[in-house]
């Protein structure tokens, strides 16, 4: 039987960084060497208390259904992480806990979203985001965000792209691609906009330069993502959680109960762990990612790579390519066949970010150092002296 394709699935544009692993992976198997420079997904292991967590949760039997909504100890745990470290105090029956962050997103964008509603998003953005909005009937309207401006949104820009179906305003910071921050300022002119604030807050606790804000901080009429996998290296584990206002938290529970039944209860336990054993091994990694973007980022400004407002937060950099291709798929896979280097499509971010290429420093700096020296001899091969 042939597979049935939905219009909602032909919607859904692949994931380009996919594309440049798998291939990298087929490289691999044919006994190249690659440098991995293209996944966020931390080199770390889990901190030891994560993994002591995980071990008693199995032998003490922590195996069954809890709340649908996730632990009462685990939304406690959040609950106290919001209020250390920004002063906003979230109740636990605000939080719902689900199986990575993703997850979170598909419950919000069900719940919120009617055919034709659009929820307003930076260019570039992370990758996926727009496939949730679309998949559950919404449109995203695109405000395009710069390069000189440290990619963050202007606000007439966001004004000018509002609408009466605006149901809306996503933000991320520190943001996937680019790694930089909004400001305070920005923040608070976004919250005034008398509209909802989506906040990706996966990336927070990852800044080396000045300080992260949630919208929390301005505003209650908001939504909030964030997760376990980043921070704490632990993307295997599989947890994530949104908050949410109050009123909205009978529907959240609803579809949890009908579309997941409950959150990983081994998962669960580790991240109560995280958030209160790992506060030293954090600041290990931290100050490790920190001498790697530091150095990474003079390397590719070298190399010829535009930066024109460095990144402080996450761990990726997004370097303008557009002085040498404006294709940065066919670019991306240019510099894996002949460097063997695997990087991130621009493309991958929205039209905004075409031309740019993302790298991410979560690899070693052995290995960083490596894929630079590499990537330096296919430009000057390729393109000459700079």
């Amino acid at each position: 039987m042939a597979c049935v394709e939905t219009s909602r699935t032909r919607d859904i544009k692949p994931f380009y960084v996919m594309d440049v692993l798998e291939r990298a992976h087929a490289m691999e198997r044919e006994g190249k060497h690659i440098i991995h420079l293209q996944v966020g997904e931390p080199d770390f292991d889990v901190p030891m208390p994560v993994r002591d967590a995980v071990c008693r949760a199995m032998y003490d039997g922590r195996t069954h259904y809890t709340h649908s909504m996730g632990t009462t100890d685990l939304r406690e745990a959040i609950a106290e992480d919001y209020l250390k470290r920004y002063g906003v105090e979230v109740s636990p029956e605000q939080i719902v806990v689900t199986n990575g962050t993703s997850p979170a997103m598909s419950l919000l964008f069900g719940a919120l979203l009617e055919q034709g509603d659009e929820i307003i998003l930076s260019d570039p953005h992370y990758a996926c985001y727009p496939s949730f909005i679309t998949f559950h009937g919404g449109v995203p309207v695109k405000v395009p965000v710069f390069e000189e401006d440290g990619f963050q949104y202007r606000a007439a820009a966001i004004r000018e792209k509002m609408t009466d179906r605006t149901k809306a305003i996503f933000i991320n910071s520190p943001s996937n691609p680019t790694g930089n921050l909004l400001s305070p300022e920005r923040m608070r002119k976004i919250a005034d906009m008398n509209v909802p604030i989506i906040s990706d807050e996966i990336y927070h606790g990852l800044v080396y330069e000045g300080e992260e804000h949630s919208i929390l901080e301005y505003t209650d009429n908001a939504f909030v993502f964030n997760g376990f996998s980043k921070l704490y290296a632990m993307t295997g584990l599989r947890l994530g959680y949104l908050i949410a206002p109050k009123q909205c938290m009978r529907t959240l529970n609803k579809l949890c109960q009908n579309f997941f039944i409950s959150p990983n209860a081994v998962s669960q336990c580790a991240g109560i762990a995280a958030l209160r054993e790992c506060e030293a091994e954090v600041a290990k990694m931290k100050l490790i990612y920190n001498e790697r973007r530091k150095f990474m980022i003079r390397r590719l400004k070298e190399i010829g790579f535009g930066i024109t407002v460095e990144p402080t937060g996450a761990f990726y950099v997004l370097g303008n390519a557009r002085h040498w291709s404006m294709d940065s798929y066919q670019f991306a896979f240019e510099i894996l066949e002949n460097a063997h280097v695997g990087v991130t499509p621009g493309i991958d971010f929205g039209q905004g970010a075409e031309g740019y290429i993302r790298f991410s420093y979560a690899n070693s700096l052995e290995n960083i150092n490596e894929g630079m020296n590499r990537l330096e001899r296919f430009i000057r091969e390729r393109f000459g002296s700079r």
